[in-house]
């Protein structure tokens, strides 16, 4: 979270937003450029950056770039991207946080979202400390009267690790670690 100066006073800048600058500019050895909060609509962010475009000192100031970004929780993002789909990706990131943007890395980036909204919507699980603690949990949900019908030498002794490294091998979950809490998405949805 960054933190700008605003009135005198330090507030928390917490939108993802993105530092778009005329390439006309740049080119000309001058910095011109504006910072945009993301989480809008596309046409939004393209009217600001018509304003910034408009408001250079260069006689033909068309082409723009991306050259910095900030609050997308590590999720890459070109010089390029495609508009819309920063659009899409800040309000999914500020809607569900860094676990989205890793789950949007996963899938390839902005190129990814439709799979990651679907992932997110779909075949989240939740947070657990660890994956052997969803193993236990999802055995037990569903085969908790076998499970207790089990001599107490045999249920005290299942070895959840294996298990939950082999769900993990097998490809049926995908698993994101985030301030110490490990998220589980079903694979197979």
């Amino acid at each position: 979270m960054e933190m700008i100066m605003a009135k005198g006073e330090r507030v928390a800048v917490t939108s993802p937003r993105i530092y778009v600058a005329s390439l006309a500019d740049y080119n000309s050895g001058r910095l011109h450029g504006r910072w945009i909060d993301a989480d809008q609509s596309a046409h939004a962010i393209r009217e600001q950056i018509g304003q910034m475009l408009a408001e250079s000192k260069e006689p033909i100031a068309e082409e723009w770039a991306i050259h910095d970004y900030d609050n997308f929780a590590g999720l890459k993002l070109s010089e390029y991207e495609d508009i819309d789909k920063v659009a899409e990706v800040a309000f999914l990131i500020k809607e569900h946080g860094p676990l989205f943007a890793a789950l949007a890395s996963y899938f390839g980036g902005t190129d990814g979202i439709d799979d990651a909204r679907r992932y997110m919507e779909e075949g989240y699980r939740g947070e657990w400390d660890s994956l052997e603690d969803y193993a236990a949990e999802l055995a037990e949900d569903c085969y908790g009267d076998v499970l207790k019908a089990l001599p107490d030498f045999i249920r005290y002794n299942i070895d959840w690790e294996a298990i939950a490294r082999d769900m993990d091998l097998n490809g049926d979950v995908i698993t994101f670690e985030l301030d110490g809490k490990t998220h589980v998405f079903d694979a197979h949805i």
